[in-house]
């Protein structure tokens, strides 16, 4: 299988002449190091399959249309992490807007017991479904068996799917950010060093430790996490100014739990928060991802930081329960496709305008030398931005809209990569 596939992509990228620009490298395409990735043309209509209800191991459905510059993430998303990963810092904003004061301020961090065993995820074959489910962006030729995976696709199917994610020429130059008029205010806000959280929540898949709901037919729900992400927790804790453990994850989500049909339908006993909702919104992050050095084993030695709709992770983020499979949204923002490299890639999945980035962000593998990145939706531009800070940017309560626009204009053409979605 591995010979007739990368046959199959030399010849797509020997006729999209793309050879010279990008190598393939253990199933995955590399292009060059950027500090800047833009996603153009986002702004389409389509459909995806609602979950209404969760209800003796039967999981119902029903198909709801979208539309919008950004849809389907336009609406909430909440935010996701796998370790080796140690995040210092973390910031949501939305324009015009004031800074917003918590009623859970500064949560004081707590020591948690053991964690227990719960059920591994169910993911499949495919490159980022390491991420969420069987993705269809492209192969993963790194092991470890999955729980509860789809179907493997056949020889051919597989080929075609990695073939057709060869190197496309884009745009050398990127749309300026539309920041709008006046600041944009902090709506919430982690310090991993200060130990201090403001405005958001700390969940994890550990559904019936201490919180959320645990069944044969459907895992573990979301729960609180402990401070150590490891375990759950009856109550929300801050996490630890702590790297995490090779496929350790968790999850952010405002402060704001769900009441009533505020969130749509999420599972019975969960820990259901909203997520960061606005056309447009504006994510500061800063992080480091040492290697672990582990070379077997699931997900080892790949870190990831990605962004769902909200509503995925509420009813079941790895699993067939959720809309993820018929395209209601992921962006992956920084994603390390096999065990232990040094590239982190991006790619957007929002139904069959999906696609992904050759080039990539060099991983930050020294811990005492984190990467800080904004991830923009710029609603006005249909658009989302992803770009790296410099190591002095600070994560201020307020953010004027002139620092927004001008973010990444001062790069060269060879360190911003423009990705055009399909219409």
């Amino acid at each position: 299988m591995k010979n007739i596939l990368t046959t199959a992509v030399l010849v797509a990228a020997s006729a999209s002449g793309a050879l010279a620009e990008a190598n393939l490298i253990n199933g995955n395409w590399y292009g060059k190091p950027v500090d800047k990735i833009v996603y153009t043309g986002w702004g389409q209509s389509g459909t995806y399959n609602k979950v209404t209800d969760m209800t003796n191991g039967q999981c119902k459905f029903e198909k709801v249309n979208y539309d919008g510059n950004l849809a389907p993430l336009n609406g909430e998303v909440s935010w996701h992490f796998r370790g080796p990963m140690h995040l210092k810092q973390f910031a949501s904003y939305t324009p015009g807007s004031t800074t917003k004061r918590s009623l859970r301020q500064s949560q004081h961090q707590r020591k948690h017991g053991h964690a227990h065993g719960h059920q591994e995820r169910a993911v499949g074959d495919i490159v980022t479904a390491t991420i969420n489910g069987d993705v269809v962006t492209w192969v993963n030729t790194f092991g470890g068996p999955p729980t509860d995976s789809p179907a493997a696709a056949t020889p051919a199917a597989e080929a075609a799917k990695v073939a057709s994610q060869a190197p496309k020429p884009s745009p050398t130059s990127a749309p300026k950010v539309n920041a709008g008029a006046g600041n944009w205010g902090r709506q919430a806000y982690y310090n991993a060093v200060e130990g201090t959280a403001d405005g958001l929540v700390f969940l994890n898949n550990m559904g019936g430790q201490g919180s959320g709901v645990f069944d044969n037919n459907f895992g573990n729900s979301l729960s609180y996490a402990a401070s150590d992400a490891g375990s759950g927790s009856s109550s929300p804790q801050v996490l630890g100014d702590i790297l995490l453990g090779d496929n350790v994850e968790f999850s952010i989500y405002t402060d704001k739990p769900c009441e009533g049909n505020s969130c749509g339908y999420y599972r019975p006993g969960s820990v259901a928060h909203h997520g960061f909702g606005g056309d447009s919104k504006l994510f500061l992050l800063e992080f480091s991802a040492p290697s672990s050095n582990l070379k077997t084993g699931f997900n080892a030695d790949m870190p990831a930081a990605w962004m769902l709709n909200a509503a995925i992770a509420r009813t079941q983020q790895y699993g067939k329960c959720s809309c993820w499979d018929s395209g209601c949204g992921e962006w992956d923002i920084f994603e390390v496709l096999d065990a232990g490299n040094t590239r982190m890639k991006s790619t957007l999945h929002i139904g069959p305008n999906s696609g992904g980035e050759s080039d990539y962000f060099e991983r930050p593998l020294n811990k005492e030398e984190t990467l800080k990145a904004a991830v923009i939706f710029d609603n006005a531009n249909k658009s989302g931005h992803i770009v790296k800070l410099p190591s002095d940017t600070k994560f201020d309560a307020t953010i004027s809209d002139q620092f927004i626009a001008d973010l990444g204009s001062n790069l060269a053409p060879e360190l911003t990569k423009v990705f055009k979605l399909a219409s």
